[in-house]
């Protein structure tokens, strides 16, 4: 039985002339927001109000960094300047309080269980090295002949 398999899976369908759906709303979007700041405002301030937003439309259409759209990039830096920030390699350095018992530091008191080869597993692995190893020698002693 065939089946017939879906090629382009990846590239948006073009709707709208040479844009994509995507590409169509955030232009008309930006657009329709530039003609409101246009009527409502003074020419010169509009052109002040005018030039980011159309800016941002547009690199919202046809921008990508990294293979990725430009919007993905400014999501996460709006999530980078609004969220809470967390920097684990400022370590604070305790200071011990009088009359404490001085103890061994965190790091040295921790068992770290090592996992251990039996001899089995180890003739095991050093057989299975030996093979290829010698495998590979005939290999290129056949090859330079």
């Amino acid at each position: 039985m065939r089946f017939q398999v879906p090629q382009f899976i990846g590239v948006e369908d073009k709707v709208f002339g040479p844009f994509t759906v995507k590409q169509f709303v955030y232009l008309v979007g930006g657009g329709a927001i530039c003609y409101l700041i246009y009527r409502l405002l003074p020419v010169f301030l509009a052109v002040i109000f005018l030039t980011p937003v159309a800016a941002l439309s547009i690199a919202l259409a046809f921008v990508k960094i990294n293979g990725k759209p430009f919007i993905f990039t400014l999501e996460a830096a709006i999530k980078y300047f609004m969220g809470t920030k967390l920097y684990l390699w400022k370590r604070d350095k305790i200071t011990p309080k009088k009359g404490a018992e001085k103890t061994e530091p965190a790091d040295t008191m921790v068992n770290i269980a090592m996992p251990s080869l039996s001899e089995s597993k180890l003739k095991d692995l050093t057989w299975a090295l030996d093979i290829n190893k010698s495998a590979n020698q005939r290999m290129t002693t056949n090859i330079d002949k």
